[in-house]
């Protein structure tokens, strides 16, 4: 009895813990934070950034490689437009004075009218500058400013990282001229000079050379500039009338141009058979879209560069020597490697830049030109963004690294002989390679102390000029 007394009694109390309610379990409300909203860039900023973006989404020829950023939240433009660039592309680039730039590649600039390089030597790290070139009638010239002088001071001060292009883009300086010794170099006279604005001719020297029997037409060629391809003729027609049996074209310093006078100056050299059939200069690879609706629509303008009959002088050379070195860029580069498969084209110097790519310029008004007053309070932007990869008509492209030269001659600064003098080492060698006869010439002082050239130039839109700009893009496709 006791035992089922017990049993109800544990069944029982079973019975009560079963019934009684489960525990409200505590609830944790979490406190939600509130963002507060993200500033966004001023209108103007964003209206400049949205140019961008659509052209560059456009026509840029890495397109598919854009990254997604929110352009209401770029307040720098010029940085927005750096951090969309493909990893490959060294060249494209932003400007807020497009009309400056245009003019620059017209040869319209505000300069002394001097190319430098600028070095550094290795034992002090002080800089120092070394004239290339001058122009003639410019505030250089004037000023008695010629190849191979060296400048070490600037304004009465050290030339430094920070400083030394302001002898390129300055309005108005001072320098003094370092003289060459046994020792090293000592300071010597001072120059003041005033920037003017200059239209630059950049057919600078044209000359006949008679050595060993050879007539040979030797042509210094700064930039490939369309407005002055008559000055192109004028010096080819003189070579026609010296009856030259050799041409020698100096492009050491010249870092490219404009397509329509890269084709005018090849048609008018190559042989005349292969003008005469308007054979292919070089090819374009746009991007998959443009490649694709130009050749849907049989666009063979806007697909290669043919040479042209029409040039009003045809050399009709079957050889050419040219001299490079690392300022030959763009459409110099074009030139060599599109002449290449239809002429001995020998090149004399150091290794070329490297570009084997083009652009076009941009502007607010190519893509919103139905709403002009949209864009009139950045209408003097620009883009230019590489849009084609070219290649010869043999398939020749991406010559990343440069053109070696097929005769290496390194180009003497410090010597100071003017370019078109036969015992100019470049020059010198083209000829002898000519005529199979050496050439020689005085002894020069060198330079003993170590040093390294580590920049080049002749305005403040140097890196802009190293381009292939095509000038007969059909914009009206635009954003269609």
């Amino acid at each position: 009895m006791l035992k089922r007394i017990i049993a109800l009694l544990f069944i029982l109390a079973v019975f009560m813990m079963s019934c009684q309610e489960d525990p409200i379990p505590e609830v944790v409300v979490e406190e939600e934070i509130v963002e507060p909203p993200k500033e966004e860039a001023p209108e103007l900023t964003q209206k400049i950034n949205n140019f961008i973006s659509v052209a560059m989404e456009d026509v840029y020829l890495w397109y598919n490689e854009l990254p997604d950023i929110d352009t209401r939240y770029e307040f720098d433009s010029k940085e927005y437009f750096d951090k969309l660039l493909y990893v490959e592309d060294k060249w494209s680039f932003l400007t807020d004075d497009v009309q400056a730039l245009e003019n620059s590649f017209q040869g319209i600039e505000k300069s002394y009218g001097w190319s430098l390089a600028f070095g550094r030597f290795s034992n002090t790290n002080n800089i120092f500058a070394l004239v290339e070139f001058v122009y003639p009638n410019t505030p250089a010239a004037n000023a008695g400013i010629k190849r191979g002088d060296i400048i070490v001071l600037m304004n009465n001060a050290d030339l430094t990282d920070e400083n030394y292009r302001e002898l390129l883009n300055g309005e108005n300086l001072t320098i003094t001229l370092g003289v060459l010794t046994d020792t090293g170099i000592s300071t010597g006279s001072t120059v003041s000079m005033t920037a003017v604005e200059l239209n630059l001719d950049p057919v600078l020297i044209t000359k006949v050379i008679e050595h060993e029997g050879h007539k040979i037409g030797y042509l210094f060629y700064a930039q490939f500039i369309s407005t002055y391809n008559s000055s192109l003729d004028v010096a080819f027609q003189y070579f026609l009338e010296q009856q030259i049996t050799d041409l020698v074209m100096d492009f050491r310093y010249n870092p490219g141009g404009y397509t329509s006078a890269a084709q005018h100056l090849c048609s008018s050299v190559a042989p005349v058979n292969v003008v005469n059939s308007n054979s292919t200069l070089v090819t374009f690879q746009w991007n998959d879209k443009y490649q694709r609706y130009w050749e849907d629509n049989n666009r063979s303008d806007q697909l290669e560069i043919p040479l042209i009959n029409s040039v009003p002088i045809k050399m009709g050379l079957e050889r050419m020597h040219v001299l490079t070195g690392a300022g030959t860029a763009s459409a110099s580069e074009l030139s060599i490697t599109g002449l290449k498969p239809y002429m001995n084209v020998t090149t004399v110097g150091e290794t070329t830049y490297g570009k084997y790519t083009a652009s076009i310029t941009l502007k607010p008004e190519d893509f919103y030109s139905e709403s002009p007053t949209y864009y009139d309070d950045f209408d003097n932007w620009g883009i230019q963004p590489i849009v084609i990869r070219y290649a010869n008509s043999q398939g020749v492209t991406d010559f990343k690294d440069g053109f070696l030269p097929d005769i290496a001659v390194e180009d003497d600064l410090w010597g100071g002989i003017p370019l078109g003098d036969i015992t100019e080492p470049l020059l010198k060698a083209a000829i002898e390679d000519i005529t199979g006869t050496s050439i020689s010439a005085l002894k020069k002082a060198k330079i003993e102390i170590p040093y390294t050239i580590f920049d080049r130039g002749f305005s403040k839109f140097d890196a802009n000029k190293r381009e292939v700009v095509i000038d007969h893009l059909d914009k009206t496709l635009l954003m269609k």
